[in-house]
Formats: structure tokens, sequence, C-alpha cells
């Protein structure tokens, strides 16, 4: 509710005259009123001076918001030149005139129309004058004044916000800046206390206080916990006139949030959790979760869980997850019932953010202890070790034991187990397995040349369950006998020259052998008993797993043996000893002096990979009927029919004709004769065209012929427009290439034959001139003008 408090104030100028101040019957209000008399003079610049005919001012004043039935009386304006006769007029302008303000232009009063509002407008400047009515000239100069409008309390203060929003860390000493809040008073804060605001605080107390000039919100109580009470709402007073009775107010909401710290230590609900773990559980799974509750949010709620003793500590471990902060306890290694089914650990939760301020409150951790239980689980068959590695000798007799693998099963109860192989691995059932002992044997015999390792499989499995079994690895080597004989490193086939000299090297040899040897191969050669006394050649062991192959005779002839096979024998120093007899070939041929061969036999000159006289029968045959076919073809394209010109009468398009015939030389008389050209007179018009088939036979018209010696281009030209203007032409061009240069050709005729028509010998010299690609043409006709000059 507004409260209006009016003040009238009297104005006086100084001192007034006593002619001029005259007091006025009417009235706007039952409030007695001084009247306020502006005099108008010749000088009305400054606001207070003297003049030879009166004292003056130049000043109004109006309170605003007035409330009257009548209109609202501003003072009255008077001329000292005028006689009280009715002959002046007076006349208001400026601010307002004849809209706000009125004046009485027969006595100057001014009146105001409406209720004015000093927030809007506070200040009016008007300027009055008085006229002569009979001769409309002013009898005095214009004068200017002002109406200030007085301030009453009509505005309440108003908040810069409706509603103001602040937060401040929990556990704040008293006195702790939360907020300012400011307000506005409308009214002039010039004019009495309408606009002198207080603060005060309606709600929000014992916690929060104000500052009663700056609006200023500070905390009031100590350690305010966000635990207890995280949100507080404060309503804020502001009130006019110094807060004295009967000012205007106003309010404002401020809500304050209290931000976290931490000032709370992780709990535990409980001292002792108990968990079960399956001792098949694998390594990395969780067992249970734990938790220590924290009554601080965010970061300040960040737990950090580890176990920090327990004969568990290398068994188990513990994370923490970021999103629930709970602690997962897994496990590390594999469990065993058997060996150990309880597990006692001690964990502790500490926070990763410790405010120091709040380490009064006691340590910002806490422990619990966990016991885990490992539940006995029905487990496969444990093999003893993890894999196995055997050996065994190539040589060694069907269903010999070569190793034994050993399982068991881990549980109380001892199950009996069984063995098996696993035959994808074993595809070739080269071993078996006794499935009561786990004893490996041979089933097929063992080369260690075809494959040095076999990698089988061995299942074990439990004979009530066999559900629950296991596998392991079994690596089998295959060692070594001494079952191969030596052999040549390569087919050994060589040649003797004809002229050869005795004990003349013609070959080396080498030997290989697939067994192994650890102190390294050693091999004999020699040649066969039945070779030894009556071969032409010798062999000579080197003793480094090399022979070599001399002739035993000065010289060989191939026409009584061109091909010799020495058998040689090859014996290692193994045991048992092996030995192979080996061939070796060589042929009788033809060498120079230097020993390079020439030629051997016919039979030594065929390659085993030639052609046979067969293949090369049929492949001439398949020459010979190609050649045929080809020449077939061409026949019977040359007696190919050509197609016509033209196919049908009724097209009537655009045909070129191509005359690309040579022609059949001077015994050609159907052959395009160019000297018909150069002859006009002698053309037969009753030929008809070869290239068309007409329709319609029409006279031939009879042109008229062209003078003698006319160039072929101007004949060509003439015949073309006749036939343009013939309406008997049938409707179909052709088009004729007559290879004509035309006249004024600068290479001229190089006919040969022109050339014999000349009266004179050419002067060849000038083909000289035309560059490089002339020279042999100028050497040509240069060396045939010597010639004749000799």
């Amino acid at each position: 509710m507004r409260t209006y408090h009016c003040f009238w104030l009297l104005f006086w100028a100084g001192q007034p005259h006593q002619s001029f101040l005259t007091p006025l019957s009417k009235r706007t209000s039952g409030l007695p009123e001084k009247e306020k008399v502006l005099v108008l003079s010749g000088n009305s610049r400054r606001d207070l001076h003297r003049s030879k005919r009166s004292w003056m001012w130049n000043q109004f004043f109006l309170l605003e918001e007035y409330t009257g039935t009548d209109y609202q009386y501003v003072g009255k304006l008077h001329s000292d030149q005028d006689k009280g006769d009715g002959s002046l007029k007076y006349i208001l302008s400026g601010d307002g005139a004849g809209d706000l303000f009125i004046i009485n232009e027969n006595t100057g009063d001014i009146q105001a129309t409406k209720r004015l509002d000093r927030e809007e407008k506070p200040v009016y400047i008007l300027r009055a004058q008085a006229i002569n009515r009979r001769t409309g000239r002013p009898v005095e100069p214009e004068s200017e004044f002002i109406i200030k409008i007085h301030d009453i309390n009509d505005n309440e203060p108003m908040f810069t916000k409706d509603v103001y929003n602040a937060s401040i860390p929990e556990m704040s000493d008293v006195g702790t800046f939360v907020v300012q809040v400011t307000a506005t008073d409308a009214d002039d804060p010039t004019y009495g206390n309408s606009a002198k605001v207080v603060y005060s605080i309606l709600q929000g107390q014992p916690y929060f206080s104000v500052e009663s000039e700056t609006g200023i919100i500070k905390t009031a109580l100590l350690n305010m916990d966000r635990e207890n009470r995280e949100q507080y709402q404060v309503v804020i007073q502001a009130k006019d006139m110094g807060g004295q009775m009967g000012g205007l107010s106003g309010t404002t909401t401020v809500n304050i949030t209290l931000t976290d710290v931490n000032d709370n230590p992780p709990r535990f609900p409980q001292s002792t959790y108990q968990f079960r773990a399956p001792e098949s559980t694998p390594p990395d799974s969780p067992v249970g979760r734990i938790k220590a509750n924290d009554a601080d949010v965010d970061e300040n709620a960040e737990i950090e869980y580890s176990i920090t003793e327990g004969d568990g500590y290398d068994m188990f471990g513990i994370t923490t997850d970021k999103d629930t902060q709970e602690g997962i306890i897994t496990v590390k290694k594999a469990l065993d019932f058997e060996n150990k089914n309880l597990y006692i650990l001690k964990v502790e939760a500490t926070n990763t953010h410790v405010d120091p301020r709040f380490l009064y409150l006691g340590p910002f951790k806490d422990s619990a202890t966990v016991r885990i239980q490992v539940e006995d689980v029905d487990e496969p068959p444990m093999f003893s070790r993890p894999a196995y590695i055997m050996e065994v000798k190539e040589d060694v007799p069907i269903n010999s034991v070569i190793g034994t693998v050993t399982a068991q099963d881990p549980d109380a109860a001892k199950n009996p187990v069984k063995y098996s192989v696993d035959r994808h691995t074993d595809m070739d059932r080269v071993f078996n397995i006794n499935s009561g002992n786990g004893s490996i044997f041979t089933s097929k015999p063992l080369d260690r040349e075809t494959l040095l390792w076999h990698n089988i499989t061995v299942i074990a499995a439990e004979i009530n369950n066999p559900k629950q079994s296991s596998r392991v690895p079994v690596f089998i080597k295959v060692l070594d006998v001494n079952d191969n004989a030596p052999e040549f490193a390569m087919f050994y086939e060589t040649f003797v020259c004809e002229n050869a000299k005795a004990e003349q090297l013609i070959q080396t040899l080498s030997a290989v052998d697939k067994d192994d040897s650890y102190s390294g191969h050693q091999f004999s050669f020699s040649l066969a008993p039945e070779a030894a006394s009556s071969s032409n050649f010798t062999l000579q062991d080197n003793r480094d797993n090399t022979a070599g192959i001399f002739t035993r005779k000065t010289r060989y002839n191939r026409h009584e043996m061109s091909t010799y096979f020495l058998p040689v024998v090859i014996s290692d120093n193994d045991f048992p000893i092996q030995s192979s007899t080996e061939t070796v070939t060589i042929r009788v041929c033809a060498c120079d002096h230097r020993g390079k061969m020439l030629s051997c036999n016919a039979e030594a000159l065929i390659h085993p990979t030639g052609l046979s006289t067969g293949a090369l029968i049929a492949i001439l045959l398949c020459i010979i009927i190609l050649l045929v076919t080809v020449v077939l073809f061409a026949a019977l394209r040359r007696q190919r029919k050509k197609e016509p010109l033209i196919i049908s009468k009724e097209d009537i398009r655009d045909n070129i004709v191509s005359y690309n015939d040579e022609g059949g030389g001077e015994e050609d008389t159907q052959a395009f004769d160019i000297g018909t050209l150069r002859n006009p007179e002698a053309i037969d018009d009753n030929k008809l065209r070869r290239d068309i088939v007409p329709e319609t036979l029409f006279m031939p018209r009879r042109t008229a012929t062209a003078r003698d010696n006319t160039d072929v281009r101007d004949f060509i030209n003439q015949r073309l427009k006749e036939n343009d203007t013939d309406p008997t032409a049938p409707p179909y061009d052709s088009l004729a290439t007559y290879a004509y240069e035309g006249n004024g050709s600068v290479a001229e005729s190089l006919s040969s034959l022109e050339s014999v028509t000349t009266d004179g010998d050419q002067d060849y010299d000038y083909l000289s001139d035309w560059g490089p690609r002339f020279k042999k043409l100028a050497d040509m006709y240069g060396a045939m003008d010597s010639d004749k000059d000799s």
C-alpha cells in the first residue's frame, strides 16, 4: 500500500512589491494557498534582479500525483503593462503548453490539467508573453520560466533481480561473504528521504545476516554442514524513508547453496564381509564387491581400496569402480580347494582428495575384514606335467612302449582316469596309448627321414564323468639309425674324348646320405668287383667324400664302343654299414685338341625331350592344310560378285561414289579418259550414266561446246552448273575425283614421260638446294650428268 505525503510549499520572490501581490479569490483545493505571480518585464534573463518596474522570479513548483477533482493551480502571469481593461492577452508555449498546462488569456492564471509524475518528467520549460489584443503585437518580450515537479514518496524500492542465487563452501567461518543485493528507488534522492533505502533480513536467520546500507549478505552461524542441510532461502527487504515508519518497501529472495568440502571420511557399514568363490574361478574374475560410504559428493567422495594384509594377499586383488565407488575383489591366481579353502583379507578404503583443513576430524580412511571361502567343484584330471617330450628310435618294433603320461583327479574323491589319443593329432594312427596306465606305444613303423617329430595330444577323462577331461601335448622325436645307404649327390653322365690320354680325370663324384651322423659322414668309393679288372676306367677315392674317374688307356673309338656304364660302390662307416651301387654313364665323343666336345654318336645327339618323326609329320600336315585353306578363301573372295551401287530405286539419299579403280592400261577402253575433259567436243552425249539406273529416259540436251584449250576446272564447273539446272537429271549426286593439279603448280610435273619430251638436257643442280633428304637424288642425277659429259 502506497502512502502519499503532500508537502505544501510557499515560494516568495524576494521582497515582492505591494502593487503586484493581490489575493486571488479562486482556490483549487480546500487548503489555503499563497498566490504565485510571475511578473513579465523587459529583461527576464536572470533569476532575480532589480528592475525599474518590479521584482520578478521565474520558477513555479508543483507537487506530483495531484488527486483533486479540479485543475491544479500552478501560478499567475502578470505584466506591468496590464491596466486591467482587458486590452492584453496572455499566451503560453513550450513543454505541455495547451495540453498539460493551460492559461487564462485574460488573467494569466496557469493550471495543470493532468496528474504529473516526477519520475516521468521532473522539469517543464515554458515561455510566456503578453500581446495587445487589438494590434496583435507583444507588449513585453517573451519570458521563459520553468515548472519543477516536487517529489513525493510514491515508488517503492526495486531489486535488480527477482531471485538471487549464491553458493558458499560448507563449514565456512562467520562473516563469510555470500552475495550482495541491490535495490533502487525511482524517487528523487535529493529531496527528503524518499529514495534512502535500508536493507533488512526477513527470513534466513540465524544462518545469515545482511548489512543495512550495502546489502551484503554474510554467514552468521559457524560450521554449517552441507550433509545436514544444503539449501537455504533468505528473504531480504529494502525499505525507503531510511527504514522509518510509513516508508515503502520491496523484497527479494536469495537461494543459497552450501557446496561440499571433504569433511567426512569413508566408513564401511560393517566390519566383516564374507564371500564364496568356486575353485574353478578363472584369474581376473570378480569374487565380490564392498563399499565404504562417504557423505561427501563428487571428488570428495572418491575412494581408493587396497588390501593391506592377510593370507590371501597374493591370491586376490581389489580395484575401484569409478562409477559406483565400490571395491571389486578379483582372483589373481588359480584357487585350489584341496590346498586351501579359506582366505582372510584386510581391506582399507581411503579418500583420494584430502582437505588438510579438516584433518583434525580424524583419519580419512577405514578398514574392514573380508573372508573368502573356496568351494570345491568337480575338476578334470590334472597331468603331472604341462607337456611331455619323448624320444624313440626309428627301428623299434611295433607295439614298443616309448613313454608314459600320468594324470590324477584333484578332487577328494580321486576318481579313476582313462587315457586316449586325440586322433585329430594322429591321423595315421602311428601311436596308441594304454587307457589304464597311460603308456604310449607304437602301432606302425617309424621313419625319421619321412617325419622327424610327431606332435600328438593325450586326453585324460574321469571314468565316472567323461565330461571332466583335460588334454596335454606330447612331443615325440624319432631318433635316427643307419638304415639308408649313401648314393650319388646327382645323376652323373659324362664323356671321354676319343683322343684322351691315360690317367686323365674325366669326372669327380660325390655322395649324400639321408641318415644323420653325429661325427660327420665318411664315404668310401670303389668299382664294383665285376668291373674292377676289365674296366677301361679307374676310380680313385679322395678320402674327402669324393672320388675321381680316370682313363685307363690312351685312345677310345666311339665306333667300337659309344657308351660305357661304370658301376661304383659307395659305403658309409656307421653301424651297421650301408652301401649301394651307383652307375656312371660315360659316352665317347669326338673332341678338338683342347678337349672340347665336338660330336658324339647319333644316339647321344638326340635329346630325350626331342620330337619324334611322327610328331614332325603331323606338324607338317597341319601347315599344309592351313595353306590350302588360305588359298581357297582368297579364291572365293575374288569370285564374289560386287554389290550394285544402288540397291533400291526408291532410295533418294545422296551417294558418294569413289572411283578407286586405276584402270586396265591402254587396252581398257572402259576406263575414264581425261582427254575427254581436254576435248569437250568429243563427248558422246548419247551415253548414259553407268552409276545409276534411270527411271525415265529423257532426250539428252545438247550443251554448248567449250572453247579450245579451256582449263579442266572451268569445264567441270560448267558441267556442274548445267546438271544443277537440268530438270531431266536424276536426283543422285555423284562425286568423281580426277586428281588434277590445276595451273600454277610450283613443283610442275616430275613425270619421267614428260621429261623425255623435253628439247634439252635438264639441270639437276637445284636438287642439292632442297636439303639432306634429296641428297641421294641429287647425287644420282649428278652422276648421270657426269657420264654424259665423259
